[in-house]
């Protein structure tokens, strides 16, 4: 049985200021030890619970964040960006279940370090016309493919946030949002013993749920965080100009969507560092 993590840091237990997300400052070297540690307790877990393989994909930022010297040495490692399908890069129609692991909640929510994609470029997301999470967007990808989100972690908001799309997932709530920059935490300790008991379980029920879909053809729109980014956006043969910081696309597949949303986020990544 093949698993496969999507592993991100916002949702990470312990992780609650932007300096937690960002190379090149302790407090980040500190988050990604976290972070790997988590990654192995969902390793272990999955392994317990009947896994005879599993992919880990590093999906935060530069995607070069878990120490893979630490990393429970039965699990493969994807690292690097720009890679194809970005957060669910390597994933396939051969794996029994995805599980999500260190999510938040989406662009415009209350959860703990909230955005989707890029804080800098979008405000919001609709996907057919539903404010999306990154959970949202990319279960909807795997689920395409018939493979099933099994397992969450993250804050309290994330939870309830996915718990209507991914009724049967286990969560793991490491943290509860006290803010956007702030939480009270379960030790990381606590919350990797309860990431791995939830893997286990997710694994072992992992053919009892059922893959979230949506319809295609789809819709992607995304509110720019300004009018300028919005007509840098708009630029893009095929988008709609749909208001002063609204840019949508209609397309084909849920993968197609997501290429947008990539573009449109790497396109805001540069003018943010042309003006730095």
């Amino acid at each position: 049985m093949k698993i496969y993590i999507s592993a991100d840091i916002e949702g990470v237990a312990g992780v609650v200021i932007p300096q937690h997300q960002r190379p090149g400052n302790v407090e980040y070297e500190e988050a990604r030890r976290l972070m790997t540690m988590e990654a192995n307790a969902a390793i272990a877990g999955a392994f317990a619970g009947g896994a005879t393989e599993v992919l880990v994909n590093d999906s935060h930022g530069p995607m070069t964040n878990i120490l893979p010297d630490l990393l429970d040495p039965r699990a493969e490692l994807i690292r690097g960006n720009i890679k194809h399908a970005g957060m669910f890069a390597g994933l396939d129609h051969t794996y029994s279940g995805v599980i999500c692991l260190g999510y938040h909640a989406g662009a415009a929510d209350f959860g703990v370090l909230a955005h989707t994609t890029s804080d800098f470029a979008f405000a919001a997301i609709r996907l057919n016309g539903v404010a999306a999470s990154e959970a949202m967007i990319y279960g909807a990808y795997a689920g395409a493919m018939g493979v099933p989100i099994i397992m969450l972690s993250g804050d309290d908001v994330t939870e309830r946030t996915c718990g209507s799309l991914f009724p049967a997932a286990q969560f793991a709530c490491v943290k509860y949002a006290l803010g956007q920059r702030a939480a009270r935490a379960l030790s990381p300790k606590a919350a990797q013993s309860l990431i791995r008991a939830a893997a286990d379980k997710a694994v072992k029920e992992s053919d009892q749920i059922k893959p979230y879909r949506i319809a295609e053809p789809c819709d992607i729109e995304f509110d720019l965080t300004s009018a300028f980014l919005a007509d840098i956006c708009a630029t893009i043969p095929v988008s709609e100009r749909r208001s002063a910081l609204t840019v949508g696309f209609r397309t084909d597949t849920i993968l197609d969507a997501i290429r947008w949303m990539r573009v449109c986020s790497s396109l805001a990544s540069h003018v943010r560092l042309s003006s730095a």
